[in-house]
């Protein structure tokens, strides 16, 4: 295994400090160097200093490491890992890259300043290093040309998506000279130092993702054109109802920057002679406008969309009409087509549903969409020798829920062939007689169509991780109920699996729960909960509350709470360890199945909360009662007083508080020391298993918490009196300020002095009857409704 311990990333402009950033984040010492400033700026001349400060000369790096500070979102896990980057420059720290294990340039796109650049580094650069280019479209085999033999063998592209930290995808290209065993292990250590989505890419311009990314949009425009519709009625198509990202078609060139889409694209038409729809990449003239008015996207505060405010000050969001060159009021578009999928979870389903509509957004999905299949079909193996590689990098690089070929099968190959056909398109040969590009074999493997050999190869789960879908279909399968499952992860492991719309806990989840612990008992080792979908868990079922609230079915409520409460309580004293693996969203219900367990593997990117708060209730799933616990244990362990533990908790509470990545869990105690945290979503369960292994073999079981020395009403008084003072000053509602005052009672243990001795069993009472109260208020309601109609928290 290659250990990579300390890199250089020669550049220090967004793309060189966003990927210097990410390094930090995995804990690796970094040099961020950039060229020395030609001239003194207003600052420097005031402060009397010259071009041979050290101050002058580092300059571009500082500025750019204390940007990373500012910038959002923000690059960095916690700005404190900013002191692992030093900065420096060209002229005077070249010789620090004789210390460094990777060595990564991140300089302007154009080939004679890069290899002007490479020739200089060479002699600095050590016998066993990695030297690698960021390009995202010029030759490596050119970029080679400038290096002795021996550095070829470790030299290629390593391709990061911007921003470094949030986008999966990471491109690799070794040059003709590489060393394949080299380019493997580098991959090896991207995916699970940085977790990166790696894909194997060639030397072609722009790669896989900007390829056909680029091309999807741009013939997008096209239709557009051609179907005389809005830049609105094509983002209404382009997103999630055709299984793409929110931000569309031209959100997504805002956020990316119109001058990089027009910058990918002339790349694309000039440096593709023989590419057959290579008139595509043709800027339109409507976007050449765009560019000389510097309306650029995001970063110009215009590009597509613009916001503003109307003379009331209300936010007002301008849309860009390119018939005309002006803004005005952003539309709403809306096609039957569209609308009858937005409650419809599964991707290939709406996919499939959209295309086959017959209004004009239906028609408009179907052509971009079979151009854009098609033009991809063709650049198999130009671009890549596999299906898997070019789906990898469009999800990972574009957020696309499924691939182009994944999209064919949800379309149906044979279906789209001949539907295609009778358009008049040229349809590929090669997509003749394919049923799918996907299966799974009787062995429960899944395999990929091989255009080359015309037949099915198995797509390997790689070492270190695990395929719940595989394991499903292999025979790893226990028990199973329409909201949950539990599978074998082997060697007396087992997995508690949610699979609930938007994982949410429902009574499926909460009764598998107390099964899947008794069977760990019975006949394993451990029980990890983890699964696999867009995010953990966004809490417990709001439409079943909000139904038994307006039926009045309080008896119902208790009952769910006791479950709720009963499941987390199980987790936390089976006599196997448990250990809960969250990522992305993990709110109110998924964050208290969190805090039971006996450790946590969260993936980097945990958004992490108890957030109940915002539908007007209080974390009755044993939430509560954690935090005072974890308050008093604070204090006892650090021979203090529980005060301000207990203020915190209340204010993360309260304040409905998220963390913006797992990192921040410990300093908000929702993670603990011997907690951990995976930087590749692909192996987190894997981890979660190793982990509960490595805690199984000397397990002592926890034991229900008696004699807990209460907070106390008076503590509880005194969150009151802040909570008065703020509303007072207009901070918070008088519901809030109500909502506040349940939880701080709550929290501290009831209406006893401080010191009573008081039970974990006796907190969880405090809890429930608190949320049923809740329930019984007309503004939680209101909460309830809102959240379920908007999607966000009433502040009644």
């Amino acid at each position: 295994m290659r250990q990579i311990n300390r890199v250089a990333v020669l550049g220090a402009g967004v793309m060189g400090a966003t990927i210097a950033a990410h390094l930090a984040n995995a804990g690796l010492e970094v040099e961020l160097l950039d060229i020395v400033p030609r001239e003194l700026d207003e600052k420097e001349k005031a402060a009397g200093l010259t071009l041979e400060d050290a101050k002058v000369r580092n300059r571009i790096a500082v500025a750019a490491l204390e940007g990373l500070k500012k910038m959002k979102p923000a690059p960095l896990y916690l700005k404190e890992y900013a002191t692992l980057i030093r900065p420096g420059n060209f002229e005077d720290h070249l010789d620090r890259l004789r210390d460094c294990d990777w060595v990564v340039e991140v300089i302007i796109e154009h080939l004679p300043i890069k290899l002007q650049l490479l020739e200089r580094i060479t002699p600095y650069i050590k016998e066993d290093a990695i030297l690698s280019s960021n390009t995202s479209g010029l030759s490596i085999n050119a970029m080679a040309e400038a290096l002795p033999p021996e550095l070829r063998r470790r030299f290629m592209v390593t391709h990061f998506f911007n921003p470094p930290r949030y986008m999966r995808l990471l491109e690799v290209v070794g040059c003709n000279e590489a060393d394949p065993q080299i380019v493997a292990e580098m991959a090896e250590f991207l995916s699970r130092r940085l977790g990166k989505g790696i894909v194997s890419a060639k030397d072609t311009p722009n790669f896989i993702a900007n390829r056909i990314g680029v091309y999807a949009i741009y013939k997008g425009i096209r239709h557009m054109m051609e179907m005389d519709m809005s830049i609105e009625e094509v983002d209404a198509v382009a997103g999630p109802a055709t299984a793409r990202p929110k931000s569309a078609a031209f959100r997504t060139a805002d956020l990316v920057g119109n001058d990089t889409l027009v910058h990918v694209g002339n790349n694309s038409f000039e440096l593709l002679p023989n590419d057959e729809e290579r008139e595509v990449f043709k800027v339109p003239e409507f976007m050449q406008q765009m560019i000389e008015k510097k309306l650029l996207g995001n970063k110009t505060k215009g590009g597509f969309y613009k916001k503003t405010k109307d003379e009331n000050g209300k936010r007002v969001i301008l849309a860009y009409d390119w018939r005309t060159g002006e803004y005005r009021p952003a539309e709403k578009p809306k096609f039957p087509s569209i609308e009858a999928v937005k409650q419809v979870d599964d991707p290939a389903r709406r996919v499939r549903e959209v295309v086959n509509g017959s209004d004009k957004g239906a028609e408009y999905a179907w052509r971009t969409l079979r151009d854009t299949l098609i033009y991809t079909v063709n650049r198999i193996p130009e671009i890549a020798d596999d299906v898997v590689n070019v789906d990898n990098a469009m999800k990972w690089g574009f957020n696309w829920e499924l691939g182009p070929f994944e999209m064919l099968d949800a379309i149906g190959v044979p279906a789209f062939v001949e539907r295609a056909k009778k358009d008049g398109v040229a349809v590929p040969e090669a997509l003749e007689g394919i049923e799918a590009f996907y299966r799974f074999n009787e062995r429960g493997q899944r395999e990929y169509f091989d255009f080359a050999s015309r037949s099915y190869k198995v797509l390997d789960v790689p070492a270190g991780q695990v395929d719940i879908e595989v394991l499903r279909r292999s025979g790893g399968l226990v028990e199973k109920n329409a909201g949950a499952s539990l599978l074998d992860l082997g060697d007396g492991v087992f997995c508690l699996e949610f699979h609930s719309k938007m994982n949410s806990i429902s009574g499926d989840i909460l009764s598998l729960t107390q099964k899947a612990v008794r069977r760990a008992e019975r006949e394993g080792v451990a029980l990890v909960v983890g699964n696999e979908g867009p995010n953990f868990s966004v809490g417990a079922n709001l439409m079943l509350l909000a139904v038994a609230i307006a039926e009045g079915a309080f008896e119902d409520i208790d009952l769910m709470v006791r479950q709720f409460q009963k499941a987390t309580m199980a987790l936390k004293y089976a006599k196997v360890p448990t250990v809960v693996a969250p990522f992305g969203m993990t709110l109110g219900g998924g964050a208290e199945y969190t805090l039971h367990a006996d450790a946590v593997v969260a993936h980097a990117e945990t958004y992490m909360g108890l957030v109940e708060i915002g539908v007007g209730l209080l974390p009755a799933g044993g939430g509560t009662k954690e935090m005072c616990l974890r308050a008093v244990e604070l204090a006892r362990n650090n021979g203090a007083d529980v005060s301000p533990f207990l203020f915190k908790h209340f204010q993360q509470i309260g304040m409905a508080k998220v963390s913006m990545g797992a990192m921040e869990l410990f300093g908000m105690n929702y993670l603990r020391r011997g907690d951990s945290v995976t930087m590749d979503k692909s192996r987190l369960i894997a981890d979660a298993k190793q982990k509960a292994l490595a805690l199984a073999v000397n397990y002592r079981p926890q034991r229900p918490v008696e004699k807990l020395p209460a907070p106390g009403r008076s503590l509880a008084a005194s969150i009151k009196s802040q909570l008065w003072n703020m509303r007072q000053g207009g901070f918070i509602t008088e519901y809030e300020e109500h909502l506040g005052g349940v939880i701080a009672e709550v929290i501290c243990g009831g209406d006893v002095p401080a010191g009573t001795p008081i039970s974990e069993e006796y907190l969880l009472k405090l809890e429930r009857e608190a949320f049923l109260r809740l329930c019984g208020q007309k503004k939680t309601a209101e909460r309830i409704q809102h959240m379920l109609k908007k999607g966000k928290p009433l502040r009644n």
